[in-house]
């Protein structure tokens, strides 16, 4: 395809307060946040996201690394081929994470663009990037599981999870012994045996703590039990593999293709789960879901942001006819049912997936702006 030479980056802070706080093992949301990243190029404008759920002062760090720190190294060159720019990005900004001692903010920071730049080359092509990464004919469909469920109010959340018609929901651990284990025998009660049970601790145990709860995951069937361990080395939750026995996921908040290649391989991860608005976009997971599908380890994308994350992870879907499922958050977000034209569609338990130009849809604006928080742009003129 003919270059496109960026022009414009623009960097959107979207805000919703919660009435209710969700709570995690380590912290709590407070209000619904979203980096909405924009890369205009050949009078197309490509949509990514960046993660910024927590901390709630991190939107301004992601704010100022896009324009200080990206921009200048991305407007004015050619932005057609994602993969180059990605290694472009990563070549520069990777040593600064390392000094910074902040990878994980410069991943982010680079996955927004990397997505902004898969759908600005689908909408230069006029083919949706599942098509784009697809060797066969792409999915119209994914299956997707609820999640979002718990500490509070456990019985509620899981109902609309068996309402929706989900073939499986996710509950939050790590809250204490005696409630998670009545957030497990609620939540079996509820889902019952059509609806599979899978649970998520945030990092919220140590090795010996999971190993005590792992009879009680056994007996109520959890189909994985994600991120258990503080620090989520990869040593620990092997020896956690060894000793109980219980399938682990995890890979949200693992950076790098050597590492992610690394948990992938590894027998004690059942289910790797980068998440594309963190972990490198779809540059970074598609090398992931072509290496997951060699070796059998399940791919779900971690999906906790937008519409455009997850829009982002059913092209990865579309793609790769092994991943899935795709993470649904079944509470209340406007960034999640406002945000894009035409909305994202659940029917029966499956997400379809968008078949338009890119990721499949358009910002809308009157969200945009009823929401917007922070805006800044640069342009390749400032430079």
């Amino acid at each position: 395809m003919s270059s496109l030479i960026a022009e414009r980056l623009r960097v959107t802070i979207l805000s919703a307060a919660l009435d209710d706080e969700v709570r995690m093992s380590f912290s709590s949301l407070r209000a619904r946040r979203a980096c909405i990243v924009e890369v205009e190029a050949g009078g197309l404008v490509g949509v990514g996201e960046s993660w910024i759920n927590y901390p709630d002062w991190g939107y301004r760090e992601r704010v100022a690394t896009l324009c200080d720190g990206i921009a200048p190294l991305l407007l004015g060159t050619d932005v057609s081929d994602p993969v180059a720019v990605q290694r472009r990005l990563t070549t520069t900004m990777l040593s600064i994470g390392r000094q910074w001692g902040a990878p994980g903010p410069i991943w982010q920071a680079i996955s927004g663009v990397d997505l902004a730049l898969w759908d600005l080359r689908g909408k230069a092509e006029g083919k949706p990037v599942a098509a784009l990464l697809a060797s066969s004919p792409a999915r119209t469909s994914v299956s997707a599981y609820a999640s979002g469920i718990g500490p509070d109010r456990v019985d509620h959340w899981c109902k609309i999870a068996v309402a929706g018609g989900f073939p499986a929901a996710k509950v939050k651990l790590g809250f204490g012994p005696d409630q998670d284990r009545a957030t497990l025998r609620t939540a079996t009660a509820v889902l019952g045996a059509d609806v599979d049970l899978l649970a998520d601790v945030n990092q919220g145990w140590t090795v010996d703590e999971a190993c005590e709860m792992a009879p009680d995951l056994l007996a109520h069937e959890v189909r994985w039990l994600e991120e258990p361990v503080a620090g989520d080395r990869l040593e620990d939750l092997e020896e956690l593999a060894d000793r109980t026995g219980v399938p682990l996921a995890t890979g949200e908040n693992v950076y790098g293709l050597p590492e992610l290649l690394r948990y992938a391989d590894s027998p004690a991860v059942s289910t790797i789960q980068p998440d594309l608005a963190k972990c490198g976009g779809i540059t970074m997971t598609s090398r992931v879901a072509a290496r997951a599908a060699e070796t059998g380890t399940a791919l779900a994308p971690h999906c906790y942001g937008s519409a455009v994350g997850i829009a982002a992870s059913l092209q990865l879907a579309g793609g790769f006819p092994a991943v899935g499922p795709i993470e649904l958050d079944v509470r209340d977000n406007p960034f999640r049912t406002d945000l894009v034209s035409p909305p994202l569609r659940l029917d029966g338990g499956r997400l379809e997936i968008p078949t338009g130009p890119g990721l499949g849809f358009e910002l809308d604006h009157d969200t945009m702006t009823r929401y917007r928080l922070h805006q800044e742009e640069r342009t390749r003129h400032d430079l």
